[in-house]
């Protein structure tokens, strides 16, 4: 009768590792092959020069660079031509040229020249930390398949000496099939992971402007990197030199160039017109110069409300600089109190838990071999450590990616 359980438990493991593992596609097969290490550095560059985000803010940057001389040039002189046959026979040319009231160009320069740096910087800081948390969600992947495999030959080493175990009369069959029954469960744990590396690489591939079929390689082991500045001084950085803050600083400083436009235009500008004819009847030649000069005459109705819409402007681009101040400090004291908690955890979960995790799980294995434990703390010794591990992968991860995310806000490592 023990023979004949011993087949069934082997059947059942058998049927769970074809049907979970026989839906596998042929990439997640080729995944067991080796691959390349992954060299963050270089994704980073083939990210700035070919992410159509990046691309696309630098060409409205470039752009908008273009813009400066033309809103600075003087308009388009006219040249006019005309003949006059009444009482005598005249040919007429002239040159006309209009000239805006001093300061108006400059003015006009200078807000053309605040458009998109800073978009274009921002931009880039934020497509670079998208990259860098995919990488080290993709290295969390790679870690837990790592783990999860190793306690998968554990388990079957379990399961096998709860076989033999069995065979003797000195092990329930429940023992067998509680492990059986985890091996399933390591075997669609693994499944999983599969997708969320297939998932984790054609987002990058997405940043990368790769197409999303494209190989990419393991990551490396990565280390925690810590924090050379204080929040204090994280927020001193921030006012000084965030793209995102200085984006919208930006947009206050062109609206107070904009008022003192706008409060330019109450002042006329000015027309230089030069003819020059000719006389056929009598032969003569004579030329004229004439001044025109435009008269804001309905000054209440354009200029003043043009002033109103300005100071509205610039007024509403403080605020959402004032926005964005708050919503940044918010971010940055939440990333950095990631990055301390993570770090505690880090070496909490290294010097002490994993190390005891260890010894639980020797000690199990061997108390079961001698029938001193049962296979239930076995298995939760086991189970126990897997977590812990796992869960030091995903707060360096967690540690990399709030650091990541600093660097999108203050511009520079902090």
């Amino acid at each position: 009768m023990k023979r004949w359980h011993m087949a069934r438990c082997r059947l059942y493991v058998l049927f769970s590792i074809v049907v979970l593992w026989g839906g596998r596609s042929d990439f997640s097969i080729a995944a067991d092959r080796p691959e390349a290490i992954l060299n963050l550095g270089r994704l980073i560059h083939e990210a700035a020069e070919n992410n159509p985000e990046i691309k696309a803010a630098r060409q409205r940057w470039e752009a908008s660079q273009a813009v400066i001389p033309q809103v600075q040039t003087l308009p388009d002189p006219r040249v006019n031509f005309g003949y006059k046959d009444v009482i005598e026979r005249e040919q007429m040319y002239g040159f006309g040229q209009a000239i805006p009231f001093p300061g108006k160009l400059r003015l006009r320069g200078e807000i053309a020249s605040r458009e998109a740096e800073q978009e274009y910087l921002a931009t880039r800081l934020r497509v670079i930390a998208r990259l860098k948390e995919a990488y080290y969600d993709l290295h969390l992947v790679y870690k837990s398949i790592e783990i999860v495999d190793k306690n998968k030959l554990l388990l079957q080493d379990f399961e096998s000496t709860a076989m033999s175990r069995y065979g003797v009369g000195r092990a329930t069959q429940q023992d067998v099939l509680r492990a059986q029954t985890e091996i399933s469960r390591v075997l669609a744990r693994l499944a999983t992971l599969e997708q969320r590396k297939e998932s984790l690489r054609a987002d990058i591939n997405r940043l990368l402007n790769r197409s999303p079929l494209d190989s990419l390689g393991t990551s490396p082991e990565i280390a925690v990197t810590p924090l050379h500045q204080e929040l204090r001084e994280l927020v001193a950085i921030l006012d000084q030199s965030s793209p995102l803050l200085q984006a919208r600083a930006k947009d206050v400083e062109r609206g107070d160039e904009a008022i003192a436009l706008a409060k330019r235009e109450y002042f006329p500008d000015f027309e230089i017109n030069g003819f020059g004819f000719h006389n056929e009847t009598m032969n003569e030649n004579g030329y004229q110069l004439m001044l025109g000069i435009k008269i804001p005459l309905y000054y209440t109705t354009k200029q003043r409300e043009g002033v109103q819409e300005a100071f509205a402007n610039r007024e509403s681009a403080a605020q959402e600089l004032h926005a964005i101040k708050q919503d940044l400090l918010f971010r940055l004291k939440d990333n950095v109190v990631q990055v301390q908690r993570a770090e505690q955890l880090v070496a909490i979960l290294k010097d002490a838990i994993i190390p005891q995790a260890t010894l639980t799980l020797e000690s199990a294995q061997a108390g079961y071999a001698v029938g001193s434990v049962d296979f239930l703390t076995l298995l939760n010794s086991l189970l126990t450590l897997q977590e812990n591990e796992l869960e030091l992968h995903s707060e360096m991860v967690e540690h990399e990616k709030a650091v990541a995310r600093l660097e999108e806000i203050l511009g520079s490592t902090p």
